[in-house]
């Protein structure tokens, strides 16, 4: 079964809101998902220790370099999804988790400096894809989104569009359900009710499936 890098060398970018996401909203849909926390900051090991960890998942912490790929072949088995959450700067580790995956996702906030680094992983996929000689599937998502967007938003939608980089839709939107994951732990269906629950609900399942669609080539 597949495994998806969430890699962004861009701290704040919202790597590990996207990646819970992500998560809780493919084991809701019935998939089993192990979700390998490889950020120093933990984001992933301190949301799962916030409250029971939802049906169909499992998180795994202070997974390091010289076993990461090891950790992904080991549990890359039928029936089950990886999701690996990386650290924000580019190293040896992210490299050698973009080398495993299936799709990598780039969460980044529809800003200049963002987008300005975020590219930065595109540049490390495609070196990954030239020492490897293949292909690695990629995606930008951007992350804190506002409900009107700016013309800032729109001109770095039409530039990533046109050199060629695949845009999730939807992106994901600023919302307070989202940041509250990291107090109250489980998921958007199981958390106390954190302003508009059902629109973000709606938006993490439409990520999701947006996800995904691009794992199993409909996109």
């Amino acid at each position: 079964m597949p495994t998806v890098v969430i890699a962004s060398p861009k701290g704040g970018a919202g790597k590990s809101t996207a990646a819970i996401l992500l998560g809780t909203e493919l084991a809701h849909a019935g998939a089993n998902v192990v979700m390998l926390d490889c950020d120093p900051n933990r984001s992933l090991t301190l949301w799962a220790d916030r409250g029971p960890l939802p049906a169909r998942i499992s998180v795994l912490s202070n997974v390091a370099e010289s076993d990461i790929v090891k950790t992904i072949k080991q549990h890359d088995t039928d029936g089950q999804i990886v999701i690996v959450d990386l650290e924000g700067v580019a190293s040896r580790l992210v490299s050698r988790a973009i080398s495993q995956a299936d799709l990598v996702i780039t969460p980044m906030r529809a800003t200049t400096l963002d987008a300005t680094i975020g590219i930065r992983a595109l540049q490390l996929i495609a070196e990954e894809e030239e020492a490897l000689d293949r292909k690695i599937q990629h995606a930008v998502v951007f992350t804190m989104t506002k409900a009107i967007r700016s013309k800032q938003h729109s001109g770095i939608s039409s530039s990533l569009a046109a050199q060629g980089v695949d845009l999730i839709d939807p992106p994901l939107m600023e919302r307070s359900a989202f940041s509250a994951l990291f107090e109250f732990g489980g998921n958007l269906r199981s958390m106390p009710a954190q302003g508009n629950m059902d629109g973000a609900i709606e938006n993490a399942a439409q990520f999701a499936q947006a996800v995904y669609k691009r794992l199993t080539g409909e996109v």
